[in-house]
């Protein structure tokens, strides 16, 4: 059998094949952040037919001063959750299994569109935007994790097969991982443990509302490709530490300034990423980056790379190429 098509059990979430459709902002949220009707039709048409196994809902707000763009979903009040419902039903449907993305924007966030000044671990400019952020409070830093914690309580009460908590792409969690952006002198600054405490607590807390049995995956920024930032060895180190606290898959990213990272090109250019994480971690781990060629994941799974794939660009630019890829491999 073809590795793309192999189906995966991952506790209780039962994937019928190894591609994954990987979060992507769309804007087409209404402008309080609630489900649209577009947004409705845009993943009824990604996802028909069934042939992603998994579709990672874009990446959703859990506090308004955490909000990072204009039409951004939002899953930061109990009023959001059935239009969610909605979504869901959408896309199990269509025969896919769906997870919210839980995210706050840090000190990516614009001041235009929450109304204040972003708030960071750090009071230093954000490598993205540029501004200069408020530095957090421990109480602040409480209140988010609150969030969190309500914000997968919503997802499991609207239907989804789990959540996935964002910490790459330079948003808040990437910020306290990162050296670049956490100079805090407290316990949630200094060294790997202390910059992934945050995060530790995000995940305990998470597992609270949710219980033991529902999936619980991370986005990780496993390098900032930048000099001083995280490093490989650091997010081995969290990868370890993510695992024992619950996490069900990690999904490896890279790049501080967004997914996009100079010089890196190629069919699944994290590779070298996934496959460092999964040489420490015995659960299943997500690669994307480029790919766009059956082929190509095909090999990535055959070498190891990863055990799943997200093709991202490539099932945004066609909402057939899924099930172009999976028949053309039966």
């Amino acid at each position: 059998m073809s590795y793309l098509l192999k189906p995966l059990q991952v506790g209780t979430l039962a994937l019928t094949n190894r591609l994954v459709m990987p979060p992507m902002a769309t804007a087409k949220a209404e402008p309080d952040g609630k489900v649209s009707q577009g947004m409705l039709d845009y993943y009824a048409e990604k996802s028909e037919g069934g042939y992603i196994s998994l579709i990672i809902i874009e990446h959703s707000f859990i506090k308004a001063e955490g909000k990072a763009s204009i039409n951004q979903l939002s899953i930061a009040e109990d009023g959001m959750v059935e239009g969610l419902k909605t979504l869901a039903k959408v896309i199990h449907s269509n025969g896919s299994k769906a997870m919210m993305q839980l995210n706050h924007a840090g000190s990516a966030a614009l001041k235009e569109v929450i109304g204040s000044t972003p708030l960071a671990p750090s009071a230093v400019a954000n490598p993205r935007r540029g501004d200069r952020p408020r530095e957090l409070t421990r109480q602040e830093i409480a209140e988010i994790i609150e969030a969190f914690q309500n914000a997968a309580r919503r997802s499991k009460e609207a239907g989804f097969d789990g959540v996935e908590i964002h910490s790459a792409h330079g948003y808040l969690l990437n910020q306290f991982l990162s050296p670049l952006t956490n100079r805090r002198s407290d316990e949630y600054g200094g060294d790997i443990q202390n910059r992934i405490r945050i995060h530790l607590q995000v995940i305990e807390a998470v597992r609270a509302a949710v219980g033991e049995d529902f999936p619980l995956l991370l986005r990780l920024g496993a390098s900032d490709f930048m000099a001083g930032g995280t490093t490989l060895e650091d997010s081995q180190t969290a990868a370890k530490e993510f695992v024992r606290a619950g996490v069900t898959i990690l999904d490896i990213s890279g790049g501080f300034s967004g997914y996009n990272v100079p010089g890196l090109t190629g069919q699944g250019y994290f590779a070298p990423l996934t496959e460092a994480i999964k040489k420490v971690v015995p659960i299943p781990v997500i690669l994307t980056g480029g790919i766009t060629e059956v082929r190509a994941a095909e090999r990535l799974l055959a070498e190891g790379k990863a055990d799943l794939i997200g093709a991202g660009r490539a099932i945004l630019n066609d909402s057939q190429w899924a099930k172009g890829a999976v028949e053309s491999l039966r």
